[in-house]
């Protein structure tokens, strides 16, 4: 039977209170520099002003709990000023610290009482000797996966209750004391328990090689507290297939029982096996060690910290596991527990930088950037844009191989954490499979011109003119352009114009069999109406030589057309016998005349087949409308008499009778008198 073990220990009640931020100092906002979710610094300022409150009330060490290094240092310089004056020692604690550092941390009290600015390392990892007080910004810094691309990310959350209530035991170790949460009671209900499971968020390309490799491929059959999401589970088959660690069925090949046998993540085993034969087994896989690792590069330099290394420097603790990795790794190759056939390149002649570059590269093909023209910024072979840190001594290299980078929630770039400088032939050796060529087109000065372009990923490498544009790819290009930008890149003359403004009206109308002839109708059919010029255009002829109203008539209903003027006259006849052209440009037909014109006319005159009123536009002797209507007995009952007020006056030698309906129409003023002697 198991042996029982008891473990006496004491229960210290907790103290825990609120410290609700005022108004306007709300915990997270929006950079206006990147779009990013950030801490605001009216929040940490209320974070500081409630550790100064609490040190003036409470005994002990403080700790408080930041979501990251950098509001960490925030903080910290909030508060140094008043350091003195409060009596404490201000320290912080975070990961990226050196370890001297963490280890005066945690080597326990000193002569004055310490206020300890952590993130989540003193969570549950860490215990820091005398603690008695916490103070909680209830904010963290959670790991997400850019599913797409392999990516990690940090984003800024609320923490979960289970987190913050992890975090407020700390103050309760030693003896009772009191947890501080910088948020408010209402807020506190409405956080999620627990945070999101690691399945949900972290990278499956190494889990689902595993399952495959188990015979359960796609984790199918697989009794999980949480499923996986969809997305993620894709991405991961998508980076395995790439890798040819995995059929179309999902399962596992040869060479991916091969990268499953080895310690690393598929990318760092593949560039393993790829590399052993041109760098040899020791050498490939004290590189590949070296990436294995969580790298901060200074600079992002990897190649540089890679030296030091390498020279007996840097961080021992770092430089042992390196060591360590590299020699498990040289085993498992000599050992046969890996094959590593392949075709041997003269790769032993490589400098070391150029053997790390080519490393990485193998690695993370889809990392391989290269400097976007006039910037110092890079286009990754996946599309993602990074950059450098500020001061990094890699700025203006032109290719690069990238071992480490990271996207913040909201940020279009990555910040690129470790890297080496690339030759372009091993960028396009490393990424082999990633090279293609493709045709690409696009409308430039009224013609469609097209590019054959090399590839690299989403990187241009090469590019050449074509002589002759694909059709399929013009026409794709030609539709796209005029959807995008309008008709109007086409000619329109006068006549076309004004059959297309006709054609409308009556489709509005009388609906079937007049075709739509709107800017998404015709765009649509463009093969319909344009006919043989669209393969012309497509092949790269001039726009200008369109024949705009020959397409449009092709569009013309039969028999229906024949009465076309019947039905959407380009003149219409006025009472003094003339005719007046019709404007149809505004969606309706207009007519303009001038009031004397329309004596007599009492019915307004109608269009399509009777279902359309003409809209007069009548206008005084001078041409200046002075009524718009398309009820002319309404008009002569009752504006006509305002109008003749007005007007008789101004305009003496043009009649203006009394009773318009009987009076005679005329485009004439009376002629005028003839003076004495002549």
């Amino acid at each position: 039977a198991p042996a029982l073990l008891e473990v006496p220990g004491r229960i210290h009640p907790l103290d825990l209170r609120w410290a609700t931020p005022p108004r306007g100092a709300e915990p997270l906002g929006v950079s206006p520099a990147t779009g990013g979710v950030v801490v605001r610094r009216e929040f940490l300022g209320h974070v500081a002003r409630t550790i100064t409150r609490t040190l003036s009330t409470t005994s002990g060490d403080v700790l408080v709990f930041l979501p990251g290094a950098r509001e960490v240092d925030q903080v910290r310089r909030l508060l140094t000023h008043q350091a003195d004056t409060l009596d404490v020692e201000i320290l912080s604690l975070h990961g990226s610290l050196p370890a001297a550092e963490q280890d005066r941390v945690l080597s326990g009290p000193g002569p004055r009482r310490r206020v300890v600015l952590s993130t989540a390392v003193a969570e549950s990892s860490l215990t820091v000797p005398g603690v008695r007080v916490v103070v909680d910004a209830c904010l963290s810094r959670e790991p997400r996966t850019d599913v797409a691309r392999g990516i990690p990310m940090l984003v800024t959350v609320q923490a979960s209750r289970a987190r913050c209530e992890q975090r407020a035991g700390r103050a309760a170790r030693l003896g009772p004391g009191p947890a501080l949460r910088c948020t408010s009671e209402a807020d506190w209900a409405r956080r999620p328990a627990q945070s999101l499971p690691e399945i949900a968020t972290a990278d499956l390309t190494d889990a689902l090689l595993q399952c495959a490799v188990w015979g359960n491929p796609g984790m199918s059959g697989l009794s999980l507290l949480d499923r996986p999401p969809a997305g993620s589970l894709a991405a991961a088959g998508q980076r395995l297939a790439s890798l040819g660690a995995v059929d179309e069925g999902g399962r596992a090949t040869s060479l991916g029982r091969q990268l499953a046998a080895l310690p690393l993540d598929p990318p760092l085993a593949r560039a393993l096996v790829d590399a052993t034969p041109q760098l040899g087994a020791r050498r490939a896989a004290g590189f590949v060690a070296l990436l294995g690792e969580d790298l901060r590069a200074p600079g992002a330099d990897l190649a540089s910290l890679a030296r030091s290394l390498g020279r007996g420097g840097g961080d021992p603790m770092l430089r042992h596991r390196v060591h360590d990795q590299q020699q498990r790794l040289s085993r498992l190759l000599q050992s046969g527990a890996s094959s590593t056939k392949g075709p041997r390149a003269s790769g032993h002649h490589l400098s070391d930088e150029d053997a790390l570059a080519l490393v990485v590269a193998l690695a993370h093909p889809g990392w391989i950037a290269r400097r976007r023209p006039g910037t110092d910024r890079y286009l990754l072979a996946d599309g993602l844009g990074a950059t450098l840190p500020p001061g990094s001594p890699l700025t203006g290299q032109e290719w690069l191989a990238i071992a480490q980078i990271q996207r913040g929630a909201g940020r279009a770039d990555g910040i690129i954490h470790a890297a080496v400088p690339l030759a372009r032939e091993d960028a396009e050796r490393a990424g082999a499979a990633l090279v293609h060529e493709e045709t690409r087109a696009q409308l430039r000065a009224g013609r469609v011109q097209a590019h054959s372009v090399t590839s690299l990923g989403a990187i241009d490498l090469t590019e050449r003119a074509l002589q002759q544009v694909p059709e399929e790819v013009g026409a794709q290009v030609l539709g796209d352009a005029l959807r995008r930008e309008g008709l109007d890149l086409l000619p329109w003359p006068a006549a076309a114009r004004s059959l297309r403004e006709r054609m409308a009206v009556l489709h509005e109308a009388l609906g079937e069999p007049w075709p739509d002839v709107s800017e998404e109708a015709l765009a649509a059919q463009l093969d319909r109406w344009l006919g043989a010029d669209l393969g012309r255009l497509a092949r790269g002829g001039a726009l200008s030589r369109v024949d705009t109203l020959s397409g449009l008539r092709a569009l013309l209903p039969w028999p229906e057309a024949a009465h076309l003027e019947e039905l959407a006259p380009e003149r219409l006849e006025v009472p003094t016998g003339q005719h007046r052209s019709v404007d149809w440009s505004s969606g309706r037909p207009i007519l303009s005349l001038r009031v004397q014109e329309a004596f007599g006319w009492v019915d307004t005159p109608r269009v399509a087949d009777g279902r359309v009123p003409v809209l007069l536009h009548l206008l005084d002797p001078a041409g200046r409308p002075v009524a718009v209507t398309s009820d002319l007995a309404s008009f002569w009952a009752g504006p006509y008499h305002d109008v003749r007020a007005q007007l008789r006056g101004r305009y003496p030698r043009h009649p203006w009778p009394e009773d318009p309906l009987h009076a005679e129409p005329t485009s004439r003023a009376k002629p005028r008198p003839r003076r004495p002697g002549h």
